[in-house]
C-alpha cells in the first residue's frame, strides 16, 4: 500500500506499472482526477488544496484499510496533490490491484467516494474575477458515500 500527499505531479503509467507487477494480479483499476475549469456553473481558474500533515495520511490509510476489509485487494496506491494547481492538472490518483475486476472496480470507487467526503483536505477555488472561496464536498459526493454505508 502506498499513500502519498505531495506537491509534485505523478506519472500515471509508472503508478499503473507498479501495481501491475504484484503477484497474482488479475485486474488493475485506476482513477485520476483533474482540476476542472468549472464548478456548479461557475468558471474556475485555479484550485488550491491544503491539508493537515500526518492527519491526512492517516485518514487516507484508514480509508484504504476499510476497503481492504471489504474486498480482496492485493495492493493499492493513493496519491493526492496539495498546493496551487492549474486547470487540467492532476489532483488525485487511486489505483487498486486485485485478483478479479469486480473487486478492483468496487474498491477503487469506494476509496474515491470516501476520499471526496472524509479525507482532511480543504479546497479553495479561484474565479475569473480574481476572487477565491472555499468549497465543500457536493451533495452528490455525500449521496455516493451513502450507498456504501447502506451495504
Amino acid at each position: 500500500m502506498q499513500i502519498s500527499v505531495q506537491h509534485e505531479d505523478f506519472i500515471l503509467q509508472d503508478e499503473y506499472d507498479n501495481l501491475r507487477q504484484k503477484s497474482n494480479v488479475g485486474a488493475v483499476v485506476t482513477f485520476s482526477g483533474l482540476v476542472r475549469d468549472c464548478n456548479l456553473g461557475e468558471t474556475v481558474t485555479a484550485l488550491t488544496l491544503e491539508h493537515y500533515p500526518g492527519m491526512t495520511e492517516k485518514c487516507l490509510a484508514d480509508i484504504v484499510e476499510q476497503a481492504k476489509s471489504r474486498w480482496n485487494i492485493i495492493d493499492c496506491t493513493v496519491i493526492h496533490r496539495v498546493g496551487e494547481l492549474q486547470i487540467q492538472d492532476q489532483i488525485v490518483f487511486v489505483g487498486v490491484a486485485s485478483l478479479h475486476r469486480q473487486e478492483a472496480f468496487a474498491s477503487c470507487e469506494f476509496i474515491m467516494d470516501y476520499l471526496k467526503t472524509k479525507a482532511t483536505f480543504w479546497k479553495k477555488e479561484a474565479n475569473e474575477q480574481g476572487e477565491s472561496y472555499w468549497v465543500d464536498a457536493r451533495e452528490s459526493d455525500h449521496q455516493a458515500l451513502f450507498k456504501w454505508k447502506a451495504e
